[in-house]
């Protein structure tokens, strides 16, 4: 789907305020509320438009700790690789994993209550998977940036 300016309006809108009215969304893109809506719509059937969340304060939440993990794997095997990957996504303490270049195989994003809660995630769950050949923790001493919108208005747009 090729975005326009109109599309591109509606969608950092959406993403200050996921639960905007169709009203302020056709203030936002200077359109009436109707071809407004359409156009949500059909972001969100193209699958630009993913899911609506809630996002939470970590802290508020008891989750305060961050601790980034980069991951090496025993061998490249598919088999090795997409098992790790299903382990990984039944871990709901992982809120992110990339696959990485370099001498990392995968870096991911922990939260915990606190460092012994990280530590049992590490002894209980990460150790057991299948094809972990090493793993190295950085736990982050404060977030300085944190941003769930896209800079939709850069590079060129």
């Amino acid at each position: 789907m090729e975005l326009d300016r109109l599309d591109l309006l509606i969608l950092d809108h959406l993403q200050a305020n996921g639960r905007a009215t169709a009203q302020e969304l056709s203030e936002a893109a200077h359109l009436s509320p109707s071809p407004s809506h359409r156009r949500q719509r059909l972001l969100e059937e193209a699958g630009v438009i993913t899911r609506y969340v809630a996002l939470l304060d970590q802290d508020k939440v008891g989750l305060p700790v961050n601790v980034f993990v980069t991951v090496k794997l025993a061998n490249h095997k598919d088999e090795t690789l997409r098992g790790f990957e299903r382990a990984i996504e039944a871990c709901p303490e992982v809120m992110e994993m990339y696959e990485m270049t370099g001498a990392s195989d995968y870096l991911l994003r922990v939260v915990a209550s606190d460092v012994a809660a990280y530590e049992t995630f590490l002894r209980g769950r990460l150790t057991h998977i299948q094809g972990v050949q090493s793993f190295e923790s950085a736990l982050a001493l404060k977030r300085l940036v944190y941003r769930t919108n896209l800079p939709l208005r850069q590079g060129g747009r």
